[in-house]
């Protein structure tokens, strides 16, 4: 028990792990598979930078700027994961809805599938912009075949 408190107090007023750490944690690993099959000096570098960054991390005494790293990491993560999110979506409800981005604030509006077939307008609820759509398809129809006998 004596070891744990003197790492108590030797980490006491340092930064620790978070989630940027936990994500360049990854990168050396993956980045250490990939030099086992390659051997590149080049890689081996890499990863030596990528480990003193990670130790300088953790033991770090300026917390706010290793906070700010962190929600910078972290911004940067939630946008790209909803970007896949979004497509996703798009992707999974296409029999339901239209997405289109409005022109002006560049937001994606989900409307749904009209009945009828032509030309609809539609408002944007950010920036009140009248959007004009063009649909071809009415509604989803459902072939149902019958097996054969």
């Amino acid at each position: 028990m004596n070891y744990i408190n003197k790492l108590y107090k030797f980490m006491y007023g340092r930064y620790g792990i978070d989630n940027l750490y936990r994500f360049l944690g990854v990168i050396y690993l993956i980045l250490i598979l990939i030099n086992i099959f390659i051997k590149s000096n080049i890689l081996t570098v890499i990863e030596l930078i990528l480990v003193f960054i990670i130790i300088y991390r953790v033991f770090s005494k300026n917390i706010t700027k290793r906070k700010k790293e962190n929600e910078l990491y972290l911004k940067i993560k939630n946008k790209i994961i909803n970007i896949f999110n979004i497509s996703k979506t798009k992707i999974t409800k296409k029999e339901y809805h239209i997405y289109k981005k409005c022109p002006k604030c560049k937001t994606t509006l989900r409307l749904p599938l009209p009945e009828k077939r032509g030309i609809h307008h539609v408002k944007c609820p950010k920036c009140k912009k009248r959007i004009t759509i063009f649909t071809l398809r009415k509604e989803k129809i459902e072939i149902i075949r019958k097996k054969a006998k």
